[in-house]
């Protein structure tokens, strides 16, 4: 049996006695696109941080390919091939979208002292590549100040692809995108995944992403785990309804208002 890409175990932190998470333990195969969900204040963003190594944890251990990140900063973390998006997008906007994910190839390769005088040659090819990736190669040229938020959102998958992630962490990926572009979006995030074997764990808000493209769902509420399993599952489970989602209101093809 292959090692998990990512294990977690008994994952806590407190925060002047109030526990933000709580014994959190679960794993991540290649492949698996796995979602955690939860009300606001549930702990996801804690949890996410701790597993990037941007927060200390008070107890509990986190592995990454088999190896333990107790220690390690979040640009070693990175380095073991774990890639990020969040919330909101941070590109250069006066620098095209090629150049974006140049730069991004300049710190993976440990190149960033050329940043100054930046030759614009420097991984052209393999930054055309990965703009492909995200259909993105027919607007290389355009600055990213002049891009719609939802080609700001996939020029930023572009860049967390740039180390080649076995693991890829997307903190609310389709924040602020129009329903269509957040559907497009996961879809291309869940080709790519299953077409290179990257473990992707991403927190969501929006429930109709969660289900149509999660192979499995984690659900945090006060900082502790209540449920776990298939969509099916996390959908047709009491707790998950009372706390989470509303009585009433799981998603399952008639999603309430």
């Amino acid at each position: 049996m292959s090692t998990p890409i990512l294990e977690v175990e008994n994952l806590s932190k407190s925060y002047g006695g109030v526990h933000a998470v709580r014994g959190v333990s679960f794993t991540l195969a290649a492949g698996e696109i796995l979602a955690l969900i939860g009300p606001n204040g549930a702990g996801k963003s804690t949890c996410f941080n701790m597993l990037n190594g941007q927060i200390s944890r008070d107890t509990g251990s986190v592995r990454i390919l088999g190896r333990d990140t107790a220690g390690l900063r979040p640009r070693e973390i990175w380095r073991l091939g774990v890639g990020r998006t969040f919330q909101i997008t941070a590109t250069y906007p006066s620098m095209t979208v090629r150049e974006n994910v140049q730069v991004a190839l300049l710190s993976h390769h440990r190149e960033l002292g050329r940043l100054f005088g930046f030759a614009g040659a420097r991984h052209h090819a393999e930054a055309d590549r990965l703009l492909g990736l995200v259909g993105m190669r027919d607007l290389a040229e355009r600055p990213c100040g002049e891009l719609a938020y939802g080609d700001l959102k996939r020029l930023e998958l572009a860049i967390a692809l740039v180390n080649e992630p076995r693991l890829l962490l997307m903190d609310e990926p389709t924040a602020g995108m129009a329903p269509k572009e957040r559907v497009a979006l996961m879809r291309l995030t869940a080709t790519i995944a299953r077409e290179q074997s990257i473990g992707v764990l991403f927190t969501e808000h929006d429930m109709d992403v969660v289900f149509e493209h999660a192979d499995r769902i984690m659900v945090l509420n006060r900082g502790s785990l209540i449920a776990g399993g298939t969509p099916a599952e996390v959908r047709n489970n009491p707790d998950v309804k009372a706390v989470y989602l509303g009585e009433g209101s799981v998603y399952g093809g008639e999603a309430a208002a």
